[in-house]
């Protein structure tokens, strides 16, 4: 994996979980968690469209050479794939803690 790959990563699961938080805090919160639950959704979806475009469009020097649909594919295998293995874990976390 190289480094474009691995900022790939880092940035669609840093916005993925904004919005994630947003949409939570959103709808669960009241006054102004609510708005901060807006903030949060915007601000996840603003850095992941963004990163997604300079990733896929840009001409900047440091985003030229990278294979960009092959560095967004690969990101979202690798966020399904740790977003599985986590769910394995707690699962199997709560399942213990339950039976003792």
């Amino acid at each position: 994996m190289d480094w474009m790959s691995f900022l790939t990563v880092v940035v669609f699961v840093f916005a993925l979980v904004m919005l994630l938080a947003g949409v939570f805090t959103a709808y669960f919160g009241s006054g102004k968690s609510r708005v901060v639950g807006f903030v949060l959704l915007a601000t996840g979806l603003i850095v992941g469209v963004v990163w997604a475009y300079l990733v896929g469009y840009s001409d900047i020097a440091l985003f030229a050479d990278v294979a960009a649909w092959d560095a967004i594919y690969e990101a979202a295998v690798n966020i399904i794939a740790a977003a599985i293995g986590a769910l394995v874990a707690v699962g199997i976390f709560l399942v213990a803690v339950m039976k003792s």
